[in-house]
């Protein structure tokens, strides 16, 4: 009689699927994971006073507490919600201003020069500006946020406007398509690539310019737990608040990516051939 060995299908042979999500998490943040290293082992080898540079246990227990107690999600609300309502007022009026002037010549004749002007500019500068018009609360951080990213949305959506070829618009308005449905069939699809890269630009820049003000100005938030954490010497705090606002940057940063994800679906970037 001749044995015969049976032989697992090669789909046993793989790893399991949880095994290979892990591997590319750490592959995916190893970066992080090694700057992480880094500070961990010049804590407890004292190359940097612990003042200077906290030891990364103490850091990650008060972030813990932080979490345990609430005030994390208390000030990461408060920072999130300035920096939303700032960036949704950029994106309300950038966007149709960004058509407009990629569109219109009279419109890019006049609007150019003051978006040219104030895209380089240090739109921080103008935060005593906005504390004098609408006072030290909510509203000023929050125009102060929407001044600072509504150049970007301008300039990404004008650039998205006026890059449409000229030949999709031609072929669409030979079979017979009217101006509105030319624009919202075939000149906004071709532009909502920019117009959304511009959107993804803004958001950091306005959860940096959320945290800047809170800073000045003081309050509740993540900028203004820093730097009061920073007047009474805790290190620990300061170091904490660094973490916090890079979680809530990196939540902001997701969302607009699963955003982008789900607006452009039917875009080659999501869908190559």
């Amino acid at each position: 009689m001749s044995t015969q060995l049976s032989l697992p299908a090669p789909s046993s042979l793989r790893p399991p699927r949880i095994a290979w999500s892990a591997v590319a998490t750490v592959k995916r943040f190893a970066s992080i994971l090694a700057v992480l290293l880094l500070w961990e082992i010049a804590g407890r080898l004292h190359v940097v006073r612990p003042f200077l540079l906290p030891h990364l246990e103490s850091v990650v227990w008060r972030f813990y507490s932080d979490i345990v107690t609430g005030t994390f999600f208390w000030n990461a609300a408060l920072t999130l919600y300035r920096a939303v309502a700032g960036f949704a007022l950029a994106a309300v009026v950038g966007v149709p201003l960004g058509i407009l002037i990629g569109m219109n010549r009279l419109m890019r004749w006049f609007w150019d020069p003051l978006v040219s002007l104030g895209f380089p500019m240090p739109k921080i500068a103008f935060l005593p500006v906005f504390m004098l018009w609408f006072g030290v609360f909510d509203l000023s951080k929050i125009a102060m946020v929407a001044f600072s990213s509504v150049f970007v949305v301008i300039a990404s959506t004008q650039a998205g406007t006026a890059g449409v070829e000229r030949w999709l618009l031609w072929s669409a308005r030979s079979m017979g398509a009217g101006r509105i449905a030319v624009f919202f069939q075939v000149m906004l699809p071709a532009a909502m690539p920019q117009i959304l890269t511009g959107l993804q630009v803004a958001m950091p820049v306005a959860l940096i310019t959320t945290v800047v003000a809170e800073m000045l100005m003081g309050g509740a938030g993540l900028g203004g737990m820093m730097m009061q954490a920073g007047s009474y010497a805790d290190s620990i705090g300061v170091f904490v608040g660094i973490i916090e606002t890079s979680c809530v940057g990196a939540i902001a940063v997701t969302g607009m990516a699963q955003l982008r994800r789900h607006l452009l679906r039917w875009h080659p970037e999501f869908n190559p051939r």
